[in-house]
């Protein structure tokens, strides 16, 4: 089946068990259960399929930033020279290696190609990373900053439908 299929075979357990995990994905597979109205071992069986099919992706920790050091969030628009899979390709591989950025879209209706969220820790550390690596990168153009003055909305679950 394919993974777009997916959706539509869940059923309202299936929804529940994902609504719960997005809020809380340390919760007790006995917790769950209670939550979702189902007992035990039916609730992990689920689980596990959702987790199989790849509905469910992963589990992570959600860290605070600043309190590691990270104290600038910033949006950079990246124009590439060639729309060629292969500097697209050359292009992620590069990013992909860099910690700092948190986020890379390939996107449209800009005159970027790519937006990064990037989190260092201040504007020499911004600096460093986009001078020294991102704009090295073979096919790069442009960079545009945009810098972070507030965080209102992040790490939202998805509603289930």
């Amino acid at each position: 089946m394919a993974s777009d299929d997916i959706a539509s075979t869940l059923d309202r357990f299936d929804r529940h068990i994902l609504e719960v995990l997005q809020r809380d994905g340390r919760i007790s597979n006995q917790a769950l259960a209670e939550k979702v109205g189902l007992s035990p071992s039916p609730c992990l069986r689920r689980v596990r399929a959702l987790e199989e099919t790849g509905m469910i992706t992963g589990y992570r920790a959600l860290v605070d930033a600043k309190r590691l050091g990270y104290r600038l969030m910033a949006l950079l628009h990246i124009s590439m020279d060639m729309h060629t899979p292969e500097r697209f390709a050359n292009f992620e591989a590069k990013i992909a290696a860099l910690p700092e950025v948190q986020e890379c879209l390939l996107i449209t209706g800009q005159e970027a190609d790519y937006q990064l969220k990037i989190m260092v820790e201040d504007m020499d550390d911004y600096q460093r990373l986009l001078l020294q690596h991102i704009t090295r990168i073979e096919g790069v153009t442009g960079a545009h900053s945009s810098f972070v003055l507030r965080q209102v909305l992040s790490d939202r679950a998805l509603p289930v439908r």
